[in-house]
């Protein structure tokens, strides 16, 4: 007679994988430490990217493990406008604080007109606009003023 052999056990069902979770660094990113470096520079045609690299070595950042992400950085700075590229291409030559970025921040956002928030509330772009229209046209015209003087009139 033959012998039947007993079932292989079924395999155990696998745990569900968790994701290991790396703790983040709680420094700044790269392109925040090449903004503070370019920024704190005084160089009339900005700082090159080798002393971009030793500032950040001298900071405490591993720039040989990480020279992808610093060149990457860099790029996207350009990119984004906040460096300018005084020479070079790509990641290479010297970079500088655009003029844009620093005025920027000083700037505040416009607050609109009294005439702005009463046609522009609750109303589509077409509405507000032909109301603005209509009120700008109905407007009495402004008598001349007697302070403003030409030039021609001054030279005389």
């Amino acid at each position: 007679m033959a012998e039947v052999a007993p079932a292989p056990a079924p395999a155990p069902a696998k745990a569900a994988k968790k994701k290991s979770t790396k703790p983040k660094k709680a420094g700044p990113s790269v392109s925040e430490l090449i903004v503070k470096t370019v920024a704190a520079s005084k160089e009339r045609n900005g700082v090159s990217a080798a002393a971009l690299k030793k500032a950040l070595a001298a900071g405490g950042y591993d720039v040989d493990k990480n020279k992808a992400r610093v060149k990457t950085a860099i790029k996207s700075l350009v990119a984004k406008g906040t460096l300018v590229q005084t020479k070079g291409i790509g990641a290479s030559g010297s970079f500088k604080m655009s003029k844009k970025v620093e005025t920027k921040r000083a700037r505040r956002p416009p607050v609109p007109s009294n005439k702005q928030r009463a046609f522009g509330r609750g109303l589509g772009a077409a509405g507000g606009a032909e109301l603005q229209e209509e009120a700008l046209t109905n407007q009495e015209p402004r008598p001349p003023s007697s302070v403003t003087v030409s030039a021609a009139a001054r030279a005389l």
